[in-house]
């Protein structure tokens, strides 16, 4: 069978693109395959159900698509909710359905829950599939169990996201107590106060947040967007620069430039990427932004020559290799492609190690075909 997923136009029984047709809400069409006899769309997702389709399925199947839910369309592929990966006990990769896993982890922790690490693996699965209230429960219990502060830190994020905000408030007011060099509890207690409308507040606990880390690039993009919503652009952006002025990060103008490339409005974030570098040419992020702009923006030669003096850098940042291998391999430049992965090759970093194994396996493959290429064409022509 065969399922749209969700976006751009939606296919039609008889196999036609709808024109259009603009499919939305988190539904599916589902339909065998042979209702797409001019071939399966491409914005179409295939999906093979592992058990055996009931009569009633088989029944609707025959008399044309049929519409589901996700969650109905789970049932069918025989997971009990959305299909997510684990690792078995022997490491292999193995899909299981997320209400199985969650059950399982319940289990586990319950099993001995004096065993704090069960409860964190646990509480870190609810948590990342938004089951919230949850996740506040099971990490009450081990905060009540003499948790860490990362556990309060957990616990208070998750009261905030429900809008539990005196809750909250007390949490992670404990959680910076015990983190003291830890800037994302002040984080977390300015968006706290911003939502309380305490403006003030909110500010304080972000400044509180660069005292404990100057350059940490979330503080200064909550600046940024608290004054935006409440003073407008114009004076915002007055603002970040009279901070920026007296602060010698390039964080500030690397969070603007994010807001600007979110907005798609390339022009602004080209400027703020460009001031970043001015103030600090040896942060990464600002490195990454601007070559990230430039790239886009298809100027291969300007990457290569912003990226080139920092090649040192790229055996420990693996997002500076990619955006310098690529730029080098997109214009075709293979002898500084092959010394760069060879350096990379050789980084204690294992992240980046891998990611030189794997770039050095697809340029091995490009430069296979072009020898193909070449041996088929020099045929030809005898």
């Amino acid at each position: 069978m065969a399922t749209t997923n969700g976006t751009g136009p939606g296919p039609l029984a008889n196999g036609q693109q709808a024109t259009g047709l603009n499919i939305q809400g988190g539904a599916a069409i589902m339909a065998p395959v042979s209702a797409f006899p001019n071939g399966i769309p491409g914005n179409a997702m295939v999906v093979l159900p592992i058990q055996k389709p009931s009569d009633e399925l088989k029944e609707k199947l025959a008399a044309g698509p049929l519409a589901v839910t996700p969650e109905q369309m789970w049932g069918l592929l025989g997971f009990n909710g959305p299909a997510v990966q684990v690792q078995d006990d022997q490491g292999r990769p193995v899909v299981i359905g997320l209400d199985d896993l969650l059950a399982g982890l319940e289990k586990h922790f319950n099993d001995k829950p004096d065993d704090l690490a069960r409860g964190r693996v646990f509480a870190q699965e609810l948590l990342k599939h938004n089951r919230l209230a949850k996740a506040e429960v099971v990490l009450s219990k081990i905060v009540a169990k003499g948790g860490t502060g990362d556990d309060w830190l957990a616990l208070g994020v998750a009261q905030l996201q429900q809008d539990k905000l005196d809750k909250a408030e007390g949490t992670l007011k404990g959680a910076q107590n015990l983190l003291k060099q830890n800037p994302i509890p002040a984080i977390q207690l300015g968006k706290l106060f911003k939502q309380k409308e305490e403006m003030d507040k909110a500010f304080e606990w972000l400044d509180k947040a660069l005292e404990i880390d100057a350059e940490n690039v979330d503080a200064w993009a909550h600046i940024f967007a608290f004054l935006r919503d409440r003073d407008g652009d114009e004076k915002a952006l007055a603002e970040i620069e009279k901070r920026a002025a007296g602060a010698a990060s390039a964080r500030p103008y690397v969070a603007v430039q994010a807001y600007y490339a979110s907005q798609k409005d390339e022009e602004k974030a080209l400027e703020f990427a460009k001031k970043a570098v001015e103030k600090n040419a040896n942060d990464a992020l600002a490195l990454l932004s601007l070559s990230a702009i430039f790239g886009q923006k298809g100027e291969l030669d300007q990457v290569v020559k912003l990226l080139q003096p920092h090649e040192a850098k790229m055996t420990r940042d693996v997002r500076l290799a990619n955006n310098y291998f690529e730029a080098l391999f997109q214009s075709r430049q293979l002898d500084k492609v092959t010394k760069l992965l060879n350096a990379l090759a050789g980084s204690p970093n294992a992240q980046v190690k891998q990611y030189a194994i794997e770039r050095s396996k697809m340029v091995a493959q490009y430069l296979q075909q072009q020898q193909q290429q070449l041996a088929g064409g020099t045929t030809a022509k005898k």
